[in-house]
């Protein structure tokens, strides 16, 4: 039976098989795809200037990056030649572009360079590329899954087009799935699917084709591989089966790295919890570093909390050290206390926006000198210059708070701590006015009972 074939153990994965050979078969990315855009017209034409454009192709996993850039070379009649950054040095691209020098000038034929993943070459890797893309021996086409302001030279980046692609939609991912189902490359109706699976599938794909037709070739394997007559059905059970769980598009080097942490910090200060735990979930199954998880942890508690809730930074850290004594999969339990505790905490980042208000005068030059009377009085000859003279021990005045100025001159009266009405900064907020009252000299402002919330 023919649909047998795309279920031969050991044969080309699906994903592969089903590669398009054109543009026309890409789903997703029309917004790259439109008539005249570059990368059109870099596949209709063979080797007018109209086409030569080099492009960066940058996109999560499974958007199709690689399929782009071997569409364009099929159609274009261009000669192709791809290269990966994880096995390619620097020799490899010199004699890529002497043979692109040699070809252009002997036979008039222009060769796209394929580059896939390119942020892993080094900066004199990537230095090797720009004489064949800046003298145009080659079109460079190149892929990378990290943001190419970081990862690509500037040099290189300059000479290039930069182009973003999207994670697919569901409609996309939907149109491979049912084309892989019945198309001759692929399983060429070996199994069916039922609306449930077909929806389970695009649902654990999270907009990467690769994982859409990995996941929907494991499932009709194990359809296959039942007792029942006629053509197998693959099921949302079968699916759950064949796909233990869903592999989260997270990639602890690149960009969802950072858009997960980031989404994460920000519900926490946000203070929704449940938003806060979602993304502390996905970190813990895309296997991130709970190390790094406890460290943003603290940083959180100390940021966004602050004085209104000092015990959270206290919480904090224990989770951290926790964490590091029991290891995961029970440290989760841990985080996920100090992550609720810190989510649900009232929030304030009064001493934290405080220090920077002191660092950027500091870095303004408004400093002036150590009052004389707070100088170091201990060393020979420092009474003589009158350090010390005049300080006023503090335990020795009424409410152990001595009327003495400790700013420099330059910055007497400056505030750069303003406690809000959140949480124990309630408490600090009369305090303070009280404390700033007594260095000052001035009456002391009659006291207030808090209220709760």
């Amino acid at each position: 039976m023919s649909g047998q074939q795309g279920l031969r153990t050991g044969s080309t994965p699906l994903a592969v098989r089903m590669r398009p050979t054109s543009l026309a078969e890409v789903a997703g990315q029309r917004h790259l795809l439109k008539p005249g855009s570059p990368l059109v017209s870099l596949a209709e034409d063979a080797g007018g200037a109209a086409g030569a454009v080099s492009v960066i192709l940058w996109g999560p996993p499974g958007t199709g990056k690689t399929t782009l850039a071997q569409a364009i070379a099929r159609s274009s009649g261009r000669r192709f030649v791809e290269l990966s950054a994880v096995t390619a040095g620097v020799k490899d691209v010199r004699q890529v572009m002497e043979e692109a020098k040699s070809t252009r000038d002997l036979y008039g034929i222009s060769t796209v360079l394929f580059l896939d993943e390119i942020h892993r070459f080094t900066k004199a890797q990537q230095d090797a590329l720009l004489p064949g893309v800046e003298n145009g021996w080659v079109v460079l086409v190149a892929a990378t899954t990290e943001n190419p302001s970081f990862s690509v030279v500037a040099p290189l980046l300059s000479r290039s087009l930069l182009l973003t692609l999207e994670p697919l939609s569901d409609d996309d991912l939907g149109v491979l799935v049912d084309r892989a189902l019945t198309d001759p490359r692929g399983l060429d109706g070996a199994v069916t699917l039922s609306a449930d699976a077909r929806a389970a599938i695009i649902r654990l794909a999270s907009g990467d084709a690769r994982r859409a037709l990995t996941a929907l070739e494991a499932a009709a394997i194990v359809a296959a591989s039942g007792d029942a007559d006629g053509v197998p059905e693959v099921t949302a059970e079968v699916v759950a089966q064949a796909v233990d769980r869903a592999l989260l598009r997270y990639d602890r080097q690149g960009d969802e790295h950072y858009d997960v942490i980031s989404a994460f910090i920000k519900s926490v200060r946000g203070s929704d919890v449940d938003a806060a735990l979602h993304y502390l979930a996905r970190m813990i199954e895309a296997g991130e570093d709970p190390r790094f998880i406890a460290r943003r942890i603290m940083i959180s508690a100390a940021e966004d909390i602050g004085m209104a809730d000092p015990q959270a930074l206290t919480i904090a850290v224990s989770a951290a050290e926790g964490v590091a004594l029991i290891g995961m999969p029970e440290g989760r339990i841990l985080l996920a206390e100090a992550v609720v505790y810190l989510a649900t905490a009232p929030k304030s980042n009064a001493a934290y926006t405080a220090l920077d208000a002191a660092i950027a005068d500091v870095r303004a030059g408004r400093i002036g000198r150590v009052p004389t009377h707070l100088r170091d009085a201990h060393y020979p000859g420092a009474k003589r210059l009158g350090h010390g003279k005049g300080y006023r021990y503090a335990h020795d005045a009424p409410f152990s708070v001595a009327e003495q100025q400790y700013l420099p001159d330059e910055l007497v009266g400056r505030r750069y701590y303003d406690p809000t009405g959140n949480g124990y900064e309630r408490e600090v907020g009369p305090r303070l006015e009280r404390l700033r009252a007594l260095l000052e000299g001035r009456p002391m402002p009659k006291r207030e009972d808090s209220k709760d919330e």
